[in-house]
C-alpha cells in the first residue's frame, strides 16, 4: 500500500515488518532466520514460512535430545609383583614425598612406641571428654 502512495520500503525493512507480524508459534523460525542472516525475497520467505508451518502441523518442530556415552580413560595398573603391591603408571601415579616411618613419635605424649591415634593417654582424655559432654 505504501508503494502505491509513493513511499517504497527497502527489502530489509519489508522483511522485518513481515516477520514481526507473525504469530508467536513462528518465534523459532524468526530466531533462526535472524541468527543465520538469511537474505530472501518476500516470495521465497513466504515459501519458507509455508514449509515451516507444515512442519509445525506434523509435529516436526519438537526438540530431539541425543545422548552419547562418554569415552572413559582407564588407569593402567601394573600386575602385582608378589608382595601385594601394585604400581600406577602415567600422570596419575602418586609418589610418597617423605616416606612412612613405622617407628614414629606420638604427637600427644612424645613417646616413640606409638602414634597419637593409639596413645592411651589421648584415648583416655577423649573418653573423659565424652562422658563430661554427655552428663551436661
Amino acid at each position: 500500500m505504501l508503494e502505491k502512495l509513493g513511499f517504497s520500503l527497502k527489502d530489509e525493512l519489508t522483511t522485518d515488518l513481515f516477520l514481526q507480524s507473525l504469530l508467536d508459534s513462528f518465534k523459532p523460525f524468526v530466531l533462526n532466520f535472524n541468527m543465520n542472516e538469511i537474505n530472501k525475497t518476500l516470495p521465497q520467505l513466504l515459501g519458507m514460512l509455508r514449509t515451516a508451518e507444515g512442519d509445525m502441523k506434523k509435529g516436526g518442530s519438537k526438540s530431539i535430545l541425543v545422548v552419547r556415552e562418554a569415552k572413559r580413560k582407564e588407569k593402567k595398573v601394573a600386575k602385582s609383583k608378589g608382595n601385594g603391591q601394585t604400581k600406577a603408571k602415567g600422570k596419575n601415579a602418586l609418589k610418597a614425598k617423605g616416606g612412612i616411618s613405622k617407628d614414629g613419635k606420638c604427637f600427644h605424649c612424645d613417646k616413640s612406641d606409638h602414634w597419637k591415634r593409639n596413645c592411651p593417654v589421648y584415648l583416655e582424655e577423649i573418653k573423659k571428654a565424652k562422658a563430661v559432654g554427655a552428663s551436661v
